[in-house]
């Protein structure tokens, strides 16, 4: 059977003076946190989208972040390798950790651990009860990581990188397991792994989207020239019917999770979308779950995305 893709463009938020790189969950259902260049780490309602906040701000550009709920602890991980630890109670960092010797490019949060990837290569483990702490540190390329993921039922961590390699590790151990060679012409930018946990997707700078069956050990089930230039971000809907990915090519696509077949194609020309390159999306969790983008030209815009059969 047939879907289809209704779009509609419900509002443009603007008040970063930078490209905004990071967009995440926040303190509700209805809110989200953006990041960006000029350091601002910004929150936000979606019943309220004039009147975004000042949550924290900081050297440098914010490449990275992650809401910690139960602590109500921000994370934030910028250009020059820094995570900034906030409570939000106290609204101060508590802790401003040089972490990478370069950029923080991913934060995963797997209780109760918290993994970090950035630019020297390598894989950082910290706990951050009782007391914030670096474990350990894993060298694992000699380029940059720039996206971790948590593979829950094999309790793996899948990493991919500018060696062109993902990388899959034991999450406790972090004992390497498999690697993917040549798994994109150039670098890995963005992972995704299936709400079943059958497939994992990869997004490269390559711009082909490329989907990897886990239970045939990582084999290349299908490859698509999925856009014009990098694939940044890959997001599957809070349903799993779909799934969207975001490009360099200032476009975003919405895909169909069990065909991969593509659904719709946003675009500035057709949408008013954004104008320059989509680096992250959010999905809100609860209906109409609405898709927020984040794009270098300093905007961010919810759309409402509805699939029909």
């Amino acid at each position: 059977m047939n879907k289809k893709i209704a779009v509609q463009k419900i509002n443009q938020l603007t008040g970063h003076k930078a490209s905004i790189f990071t967009i995440g969950a926040y303190q509700s259902s209805t809110a989200f946190l953006s990041g960006a260049g000029e350091g601002w780490a910004v929150a936000w309602d979606i019943h309220q989208v004039d009147k975004g906040q000042l949550v924290a701000e900081v050297e440098g550009n914010i490449f990275s972040s992650i809401y910690l709920q139960a602590q109500n602890y921000l994370l934030l991980g910028n250009m020059y390798g820094n995570i900034y630890w906030i409570d939000l109670g106290v609204q101060k960092a508590i802790k401003n950790t040089v972490a990478h010797q370069r950029g923080v490019f991913d934060i995963l949060s797997v209780a109760p651990y918290i993994y970090t990837v950035g630019g020297d290569g390598n894989l950082l483990k910290w706990q951050h009860e009782p007391q914030i702490q670096l474990l350990e540190i894993l060298d694992l390329s000699n380029h940059s990581l720039r996206t971790i993921r948590y593979l829950k039922h094999r309790a793996e961590l899948v990493i991919g990188g500018s060696d062109r390699m993902i990388h899959i590790l034991d999450a406790q151990t972090m004992e390497l397991k498999q690697q993917i060679i040549e798994a994109h012409r150039s670098s890995v930018f963005n992972l995704a792994i299936s709400p079943c946990e059958r497939y994992l997707l990869s997004g490269g700078r390559d711009a082909k989207l490329k989907i990897w069956d886990i239970e045939q050990n990582y084999a290349l089930f299908k490859s698509i020239p999925a856009h014009l230039y990098t694939i940044n971000h890959i997001l599957y809907h809070p349903l799993g019917k779909c799934f969207a990915t975001a490009s360099r090519d200032k476009s975003i696509k919405i895909w169909d999770a069990e065909s991969f077949d593509l659904l719709k194609v946003i675009t500035f020309e057709k949408y008013l979308g954004h104008s320059r390159s989509v680096n992250k999306l959010y999905w809100l969790p609860d209906p109409p779950h609405y898709l927020v983008s984040a794009s270098d030209d300093q905007s961010l815009i919810i759309w409402q995305v509805n699939l029909t059969a």
